[in-house]
């Protein structure tokens, strides 16, 4: 199974994560965003940086996620390469994003991902397999 496709958006880019639970899916679309963003097999682990996000919805929760590894990119210039899930329920993720600043030089910039949006926004469970389906604003 793939962990992700990417999605032909006009104006746009999205993605679908599969998994095999709830907590891969959401992994898989942050890897898939990463990937968007630059080729994962470039980046090192060089240090490690604490997310925490909390939201009241699962839909809120995915947005935040991938919002906030956004927001570490857009601020520190921080792109993750390995994420470990330290606490993953449908309303708090805590995880360590294990990775390094981006390099104009050695990292390929592919695209330029403003956020994570609810546009066609879809998180659902199909016949053992969790989906879902992200639109970004670039």
């Amino acid at each position: 199974m793939a962990a992700f496709q990417i999605l032909d958006i006009s104006g746009d880019v999205g993605l679908t994560a599969f998994g095999k639970s709830k907590e891969e899916a959401f992994l898989n679309a942050a890897y898939g965003m990463y990937s968007l963003i630059t080729d994962p097999e470039t980046i090192k682990e060089k240090k490690t940086v604490l997310i925490t996000v909390e939201k009241d919805s699962l839909d809120g929760l995915l947005v935040a996620w991938l919002n906030e590894l956004i927001f570490h990119f857009d601020t520190y210039g921080f792109i993750g390469k390995r994420i470990a899930l330290e606490q993953f329920t449908d309303r708090k993720i805590k995880a360590k994003i294990g990775g390094e600043e981006f390099e104009p030089g050695r990292h390929e910039g592919k695209l330029l991902i403003k956020a994570a949006t609810y546009h066609r926004l879809r998180i659902e469970e199909i016949k053992g397999r969790w989906e879902i389906d992200v639109i970004f604003d670039i």
